[in-house]
């Protein structure tokens, strides 16, 4: 127990005060006399004797500390001790999350036992001080997490060390020589913490893998996947449980379907996907009215629940798209072969089929288990050309860049002519087009934006960088599948009044905070721009539209874009519907795509067990497992983002000196973010670059304010830049501000 240097001259009670509390909550068993602790903290002069006493007092009447007897000291330790899942912040400000819910309670470093995020420990509760977050200390580490840490090896003659970016861990990872396992400096490997001795200032971990050298395309890509908890192998005996499955479509099988091999049947995809899951198929049933089929990979007929696969699919919970790859939720005999709905083969599938007239109006529907073939595997680019072609495309279509993918596919070569197949595509884009109106009329917000893309060499290097933007081909897609997923989900909520509904994992979307709203508002009055946010929700997602569509093609439209989209909920999957806001559909499910998404697989499930007379089934159990399906999109999400950072970074090392126009994309308290206009790769001028004039946050209104001169830097501005640097270890670039003068 050292001394605090503490000393007495211009000592302040604010600092004082805080001392005491370290001091108490460091020695939380030891009592102290009044006495002792003028010692301690080395105060002599009267003065800061009774500043101390002073201290104490406020103490005393916070019930912070306790006295027994008189003028002696101790820490008031509540008996409560609590179990939770600690979490470790890269500010030093960890939290502890109780097991049974409750806010998040302060644990400083001080206090953490060297606990790791994700590990279940106990802690004892710190008396809570008035006007002052709770505390608490870490006791015992009941469990590590299984949380692994990705970087470089530094190899010494008897140890090594792992160089981490990982924010929460503020010192490198010791490695003992046995623990390598023959990893050498340079190597991108991952560790897990074995060990963190009390008095030790870093951590002792072990090698679990060697990814490949730093730099290489497939070490990073698995080193992005590995950080975000992510696998990016596929377990051995997993795959020889799909080796072993057949395509299973004989005559007894097709006996118990609907059999829709007969049909006019297609697949329209990106040139490059492999897994098919969805179809559509179209037949006139008589003048005016329609057969138009929603085919659904049958991926529930092989995955069967509790599997070896199905644990697996469940662990994963969703596909996983990096720049380059796909790590895939299923093995690839399923996703790319079994259940593929690839053309001339014979498939298993789920199929919601509309009979729909020329209004795109449902005049019945059915679900049924199918079997289908497919005539045809469209690329979206086809379809598109199809369209405009026949003047059948939207005209901002024709206005719209296109992209530099190749097309068709390349397993499309030997296919019949995209253009025998133009009646049928014009008359489901008729609909598709009526169907997306109506939307819009209920008040669906319109969020489409452009997707950045790169072309790679074949070493994974991005060589230039194009645009995907949602086209008419898209969207035919899409309007029928939402329309097959708001179907089934109303076919199982949508119930007579006072009867409840069976269970099913819907996909919700929340109401906008208001006050984010608001905040919307204000931010794009800035612009000239006026967003009212009373009314119902219906006027309130008109007038959400009605701004999205006044920015387009104006300099503010990215950052307007981005900034309504904070100040909508996330999207997410719940079995306790609430309807989905953005869709505008009081009820809507995942139905279309479960060779990619385990919630899909879910419903399919779920679906032909009610349509077999199954009972219901436990709420609690699936809401844990939307819960889970939601974290781990959630995740999915936040490492295809990484890639493409990644990416950018890599792509603009081949552009080092070279100056931009750009768009100020972010403003925080470090700098500035700018968004290059041509390529959108993004990247940071710090603040301490920023030349004449000392400029400080004005978070309140999104721009950087000049002390002296009073110059502003605005969310919206355009800037030319400057490539300073390409840090591709951090994945971050650099700009420098280029002045015109």
């Amino acid at each position: 127990m050292g001394k605090k240097k503490t000393g007495s001259r211009g000592l302040r009670k604010s600092d004082l005060e805080r001392i005491v509390i370290d001091f108490f909550q460091e020695n939380a068993s030891v009592a102290f006399t009044l006495k002792s602790l003028c010692k301690q903290f080395h105060l002599t002069s009267s003065g800061a004797k009774l500043l101390l006493t002073d201290v104490l007092e406020g103490l005393l009447m916070d019930d912070f500390i306790k006295e027994q007897p008189r003028f002696c000291y101790t820490l008031n330790m509540p008996s409560q001790v609590m179990t939770g899942t600690f979490r470790r912040k890269a500010n030093g400000k960890n939290t502890f999350e109780p097991e049974d819910g409750g806010e998040p309670i302060l644990v400083a470093e001080r206090n953490s036992l060297h606990a790791m995020d994700g590990d279940t420990v106990k802690v004892t509760l710190f008396a809570r001080r008035k006007h002052h977050v709770r505390e608490a200390a870490v006791t015992e580490i009941v469990k590590r997490s299984d949380k692994t840490f990705v970087g470089t090896l530094q190899v010494q003659k008897s140890y090594a060390y792992l160089l981490t970016e990982d924010r929460t861990l503020a010192n490198d990872i010791f490695i003992p020589k046995e623990n390598l396992k023959k990893g050498k400096t340079g190597d991108k490997a991952v560790v897990r913490i074995v060990e963190w001795p009390d008095q030790a200032k870093n951590p002792i971990g072990k090698v679990i893998d060697i990814l490949g050298k730093t730099g290489e395309n497939t070490a990073e890509m698995h080193a992005i996947l590995a950080e975000y908890g992510l696998p990016y192998t596929y377990p051995a005996q997993v795959e020889k449980a799909a080796e072993r499955l057949t395509p299973g479509i004989t005559d007894e099988e097709v006996a118990r379907r609907l059999d829709m091999r007969d049909v006019l049947t297609f697949t329209i995809d990106p040139y490059d996907a492999k897994d098919y899951d969805d179809a559509l198929s179209i037949r006139e049933i008589k003048k005016g009215l329609w057969e138009v089929g929603v085919h659904i990979a049958d991926v529930s007929h092989y995955v069967t629940e509790n599997s070896i696969i199905d644990k697996e699919a469940y662990k994963r919970a969703t596909s996983v798209y990096l720049v380059d790859r796909t790590v895939p939720m299923l093995p690839e005999r399923l996703c790319n072969y079994i259940c593929s709905l690839r053309p001339d083969e014979d498939k298993l599938t789920y199929s919601v089929i509309f009979h729909m007239n020329e209004k795109a109006e449902v005049k019945y529907w059915k679900l049924a288990h199918t079997v289908i073939r497919s005539d045809r595997r469209f690329t979206y680019e086809e379809v598109q050309k199809v369209l405009e072609d026949h003047h059948e495309a939207s005209e901002e279509d024709y206005k719209a860049p296109g992209d530099s993918s190749p097309m068709p596919a390349p397993d499309c070569k030997e296919a019949r002519p995209a253009e025998e197949f133009a009646e049928p595509l014009i008359i489901l884009n008729r609909m598709a087009k009526i169907l997306r109106a109506k939307r819009f009329t209920n008040g669906a917000v319109d969020f489409d934006r452009c997707e950045v893309r790169f072309n790679i060499d074949k070493d994974g290097h991005p060589t230039s960088v194009y645009f995907k933007v949602a086209k008419d081909a898209n969207k035919l897609i899409e309007e029928f599948m939402l329309l097959a997923n708001r179907t089934v989900a109303e076919s199982i909520g949508k119930v007579p009044k006072n009867v409840k509904p069976k269970v099913l994992p819907y996909r919700i979307h929340e109401n906008p905070d208001p006050q984010k709203l608001l905040n919307l508002s204000d931010f794009v009055r800035k612009f000239g721009h006026k967003l009212k946010t009373t009314g119902n929700r219906t006027e309130i997602s008109r007038n959400l539209n009605r701004l999205l569509d006044d920015v387009k093609g104006k300099r503010e439209q990215n950052v307007i874009e981005m900034i309504t989209l904070r100040a909508m909920m996330k999207a997410k999957y719940s079995t306790y519907n609430c309807g989905h806001y953005g869709l505008a559909f009081d009820y809507y499910t995942h139905f279309t795509s479960p060779i990619r998404r385990y919630p899909d697989l879910m419903v399919h499930r779920l679906l032909t067990r009610y349509a077999e007379g199954g009972r219901n089934v436990s709420q609690q159990k699936y809401e844990e497992y939307c819960e889970h399906c939601s974290d781990m999109e959630q995740t999915a999400a936040q490492a295809e983002r990484a890639s493409i950072k990644y990416k950018q970074v890599e792509f603009m090392s081949d552009h080092l000196g070279e100056t931009f126009q750009g768009t100020i994309s972010s403003v925080t308290e470090f700098g500035l973010y700018v968004e290059i206009d041509e390529n959108k790769c993004e990247g940071m001028i710090p603040l301490r670059d920023l030349e004449g004039d000392y400029y400080e946050f004005d978070e309140k209104n999104y721009c950087l304010k000049g002390r002296r001169y009073h110059h502003q830097y605005n969310l919206g501005d355009s800037v030319k830049v400057q490539v300073a640097r390409a840090d591709l270890y951090r994945k971050q670039l650099d700009f420098k501000l280029i002045r015109n003068d």
